[in-house]
């Protein structure tokens, strides 16, 4: 019997190794290929699924973006201000260009043109997701391909970070930016998500992350607060009070870093500043109020 122990022993040892390897497939996979959100998904849920659908309605025309390697689906919309800026919505995690539709009504006045895209692994978008990795990359294209003097980019949640990145790469562009739930680091949210999921968020997403390529040089150069104090441009931050998934301490980190303008919204969620009725007017009042718009 004692004899066999040491084999018994081994074998345990390599089954709990599998484990944790196959532990960590199924959290990159998870990472990686977000719920989409589509037209479908929209009409499920009896909600607008495209701008024209809104009440009042948006006109609007659709076409796609280039960007490494993938075209990547685009609403352009027009806008109530003719003289007002172009503005740029960039979604989060688990969401698509339909998550814009419930801002851009309140946005719509003060642009002389809204613009909605997918990121890869999203929507109507091939690929996968990147957490950030790269994805700024794709706005920044898109920020090129419409050739226009002023923009204003409006993220929320993974677009926020997202935007506060592409604006460095642009800054004589980008008029201004809009972080709705910011997050620092992509493992904030990561274990956030897979908690809510009651699924494992120790040391299995750790390695993940890894393997995702977040190192520790890389979450460093990755952090949204440090990239913060490099901006040149206006930051209004809007964060919920009760966000579960992007803590607000994080906005309030991001928004001291570069000296910006934080808003706390009372009672707000991660997803539904735009929805809930009772955190809608402290939204519009925070946009409305923001330098690059207000003039």
């Amino acid at each position: 019997m004692l004899e066999a122990l040491p084999g018994l022993l081994i074998l345990l040892a390599i089954s709990g190794v599998l484990y944790f390897c196959l532990l960590v497939a199924m959290i990159c996979w998870k990472l990686t290929h977000s719920p989409r959100r589509t037209y479908v998904s929209a009409v499920a849920r009896g909600i607008a699924g495209e701008p024209d659908e809104l009440d009042p309605p948006i006109t609007s025309t659709s076409w796609s973006v280039r960007s490494r390697g993938r075209d990547l689906p685009v609403w352009d919309c027009v806008g109530g201000d003719p003289v007002g800026p172009v503005i740029i919505f960039t979604h989060g995690w688990g969401d698509s260009r339909i998550g814009s539709l419930c801002r851009m009504p309140h946005i719509m006045p003060l642009a002389s043109r809204l613009i909605a895209f997918d990121l890869p692994g999203h929507g109507d978008a091939d690929g996968r997701c990147r957490l950030g990795l790269h994805e700024h990359l794709d706005l920044i294209a898109l920020i090129d391909h419409i050739k226009v003097e002023r923009v204003v980019l409006f993220g929320w949640s993974m677009g926020a970070g997202i935007s506060i990145e592409a604006a460095l790469a642009r800054p004589a562009v980008v008029a201004g930016i809009i972080a709705e739930a910011p997050y620092r680091v992509p493992i904030t949210p990561a274990r956030n998500v897979l908690r809510a999921s009651r699924l494992p968020s120790g040391l299995s997403l750790l390695a993940a992350m890894r393997v995702l390529g977040f190192g520790q040089a890389r979450v460093h150069a990755f952090d949204r607060a440090t990239l913060a104090t490099q901006l040149s441009c206006p930051l209004l931050v809007l964060h919920g009070q009760r966000d579960t998934i992007s803590p607000e301490a994080d906005g309030r980190e991001i928004a001291a870093a570069a000296n910006a303008t934080f808003v706390s919204i009372e009672g707000g969620t991660h997803n539904g500043l735009w929805i809930r009725p009772e955190t809608v007017p402290a939204c519009v009042e925070a946009v409305r109020g923001f330098a690059p718009l207000a003039s």
